[in-house]
C-alpha cells in the first residue's frame, strides 16, 4: 500500500506539472486571457489576406494582398466580455475591433459590432472611438502616431468603450449577442502590441 501511495503522490506531480493549453496562449491573473502579445501573434483564422507580422514587439501590418480588407478571427466566440488592446496607428489607417461576429468567414459593420479605428472616416461621427452605426462619438479623438489603449465592455446589450480612458462609448444594442472577435487591416500602418479579453 506505501509503494501505491507514493506512486499516487508522483502521478498527481507529474500530471500538475503539464501545461494547460487550448486555442489561446495565455491565461494571466484576474481570469484574462491573452490572445497576443509583444511576443507572439496568437492562433486566430484569417480573412482576408494582409502581410501581418510580428516585428519591434507588435504585430503589424502595412500592405493588403488581394482587394478585400483583411481580419484576423479568433477561434473561440465570446458573449459577455472585457478586451482590453494596445494599439499604434498611422494617419492613413482604417482599422477596428470587431466584437460578437455572427459569422467567422465574413466580417463586416452589419455581422459584428465594429469598435473603429479610423481617424479620416468621411463621416467622422463614426470614427475612431465610435462603434460603427450603434454608437457615435462627438468630438472624434484622434489616435495616429501614438500608442493608444482600447478598454471595450459588452454585457448583455449594453457596451462601453473607453479609449485612453476617455470614455467614447456607452450605448445599448441587441442585434448580437455572441460570437469571436476580429482584429482589421484595411489600409495605412496598424499595430497591435497586446490584446486580452476577459469573459464575464
Amino acid at each position: 500500500m506505501k509503494r501505491l501511495g507514493t506512486l499516487a503522490i508522483g502521478v498527481l506531480i507529474g500530471t500538475a506539472a503539464i501545461p494547460f493549453s487550448n486555442s489561446v496562449f495565455g491565461q494571466s491573473d484576474g481570469g484574462w486571457i491573452t490572445l497576443l502579445d509583444s511576443n507572439k501573434m496568437g492562433d486566430w483564422d484569417e480573412v482576408g489576406k494582409a502581410n501581418w507580422a510580428m516585428k519591434d514587439g507588435a504585430l503589424v501590418a502595412d500592405k493588403l494582398d488581394g482587394k478585400d480588407l483583411s481580419y484576423l478571427v479568433s477561434k473561440n466566440s465570446y458573449k459577455d466580455f472585457q478586451i482590453k488592446a494596445e494599439f499604434w496607428t498611422d494617419e492613413e489607417a482604417n482599422s477596428g475591433i470587431f466584437i460578437r461576429c455572427s459569422e467567422s468567414k465574413k466580417i463586416d459593420s452589419k455581422v459584428c459590432y465594429e469598435v473603429n479605428i479610423f481617424d479620416k472616416r468621411p463621416d467622422p461621427t463614426y470614427g475612431t472611438g465610435a462603434i460603427v452605426d450603434v454608437a457615435k462619438v462627438d468630438p472624434m479623438p484622434k489616435a495616429a502616431g501614438k500608442w493608444n489603449t482600447y478598454e471595450i465592455t459588452a454585457q448583455g446589450p449594453h457596451f462601453i468603450v473607453v479609449l485612453n480612458g476617455q470614455k467614447t462609448v456607452d450605448a445599448q444594442d441587441s442585434k448580437h449577442a455572441s460570437g469571436p472577435i476580429a482584429l482589421q487591416y484595411g489600409s495605412g500602418v496598424v499595430k497591435f502590441r497586446k490584446v486580452q479579453i476577459k469573459p464575464l
